[in-house]
């Protein structure tokens, strides 16, 4: 086991942000700061009966997840953002905790507590519970004067005179949530929040982004149809300095550890889970990823939520992109719904440049994920006419794939630009994220040979 020669320490719940750095060699523990090793390669088991391929929904080593904590190399500007990740990195962590109560809620009877945006895309009282956190946290951490996010939601459906109850529930969803903040190590309200508070919490997030300035860029549920659905969804947020992504964090509350069963759908997933349990203290589905611009590293933790009994703080894994650069070995993810995206077009160019195997569809910034933790090796998305990308829905997940070592850029090869507000304006035809260089520069090439016939 290689190990590696720096530790970060942090402050037990309810602590401050302090960070303290143990240059050590060996394998003692310095004033509570732990040591990082790498992950040890891990081995997913699979059995095969007359029935079909039953998979193991934990993975086959038994052995206790590494101690290992939030991460810094010594590259990193650690006085600059540390307190920033810190905090984003947690209050992600509650804003997961939130959406798995609620989504267990909309999957089990609460329905009506789904409404739909003036684009038909819904909206769940999770969105809203999540934006309002995020704020009144990052609002609590930093001061109000000092906090500009550019986010997805507004409160137009929650002020009207009809969804009286419907604003109650997000009222009553969030200060659950801000109650249980001190198990994330942060501070929570004295006192629970109003209806006032709460409204002014969400509206608080009305920034245009741009290209001078700081501004965090959240999307509370990313991928709600996956989420109200009962699968994959994602929260994203990211930290913009001057038009740049500087750090991002995604929470993945579905995620598996295991990672065949992400061609399986939540339900089928929920039922295993039942009729085969994990093993206890297993870190078999959820995480949270985090990576800052420069690093050269993205990190991934289980969720709080689901190992209140572990020791949370220093169970991250370091993760990297997948080596894979021969097409024929490669999988491809693109979006669920065909409505913002060609499916025809993206099987197309999986074709002409040797992928063979069928492609993995998964909603939100999930795929981000999946190509950053070596699960796929490209993600293509190319928009049908009229429709713009919104920075929310990609700046987390890119600033995560290129510390993991990946490659993402538009269709044209030149990097993403976040700095012209809330969509990704001059984006040449589409977004391609890819784990090497290699597979990136015959995707490009496939898509200039074959765009004129693309019909998009």
């Amino acid at each position: 086991m290689a190990w590696l020669s720096h530790a970060i320490y942090l402050p037990p719940a309810g602590g401050n942000f302090q960070v303290h750095i143990f240059p050590t060699r060996d394998r003692a523990r310095y004033g509570g700061g732990f040591l990082l090793r790498s992950s040890s390669s891990t081995r997913f088991a699979a059995a095969s009966a007359a029935c079909g391929r039953i998979l193991s929904l934990s993975e086959e080593d038994g052995s206790p997840i590494p101690s290992v904590g939030f991460h810094r190399s010594a590259r990193m500007e650690v006085e600059t953002y540390s307190k920033e990740l810190d905090v984003a990195v947690r209050v992600v962590q509650m804003a997961c905790s939130l959406c798995q109560r609620v989504q267990n809620e909309l999957v089990g009877w609460k329905r009506d507590e789904i409404k739909s945006k003036d684009d038909d895309s819904p909206v769940t009282i999770a969105d809203w519970g999540v934006q309002a956190t995020v704020s009144w946290v990052l609002s609590q951490c930093f001061g109000i004067e000092n906090v500009s996010i550019v986010a997805e939601e507004d409160v137009q459906t929650l002020s009207k005179k009809d969804n009286t109850a419907l604003l109650e529930s997000v009222v009553g969803t969030v200060n659950v949530c801000l109650a249980e903040a001190p198990t994330f190590g942060l501070k929570g309200p004295e006192r629970a929040l109003g209806t006032k508070e709460v409204l002014e919490a969400i509206s608080r997030c009305n920034s245009n982004g741009g290209p001078k300035g700081r501004f965090w860029v959240l999307d509370p549920v990313d991928g709600t149809l996956g989420f109200v659905r009962g699968d994959q969804y994602a929260v994203a947020l990211a930290l913009m300095e001057d038009g740049e992504v500087i750090l991002g964090v995604l929470g993945c509350p579905n995620y598996p550890m295991n990672k065949a069963w992400l061609n399986y759908h939540q339900h089928y997933y929920r039922l295993m889970s039942k009729l085969s349990p994990p093993t206890s203290g297993c870190w078999h589905k959820g995480c949270v990823m985090y990576a800052q611009k420069g690093s050269g590293e993205a990190w991934m933790q289980p969720l709080i939520h689901d190992y209140g009994k572990f020791d949370w703080q220093n169970c991250a894994r370091k993760i990297q992109v997948s080596s894979v650069s021969d097409p024929a070995f490669a999988t491809f993810c693109e979006p669920v719904e065909k409505t913002n995206s060609s499916h025809s077009f993206t099987a197309g160019l999986a074709h002409s440049v040797g992928v063979r195997k069928q492609p993995l569809r998964v909603y939100s910034m999930v795929k981000y994920a999946a190509i950053a933790r070596g699960d796929a090796e490209i993600f293509m998305k190319f928009a049908r006419a009229g429709y713009k990308e919104k920075i929310w829905d990609h700046a987390a997940g890119v600033v995560i794939i290129q510390e993991a070592g990946g490659v993402v850029t538009d269709a044209g090869g030149r990097p993403l630009d976040f700095s012209r507000g809330i969509y990704l304006e001059g984006l040449d035809r589409g977004i391609i994220a890819c784990s090497g260089a290699l597979l990136h520069e015959k995707i490009i090439k496939a898509v200039d040979a074959s765009w004129d016939s693309s019909n998009l």
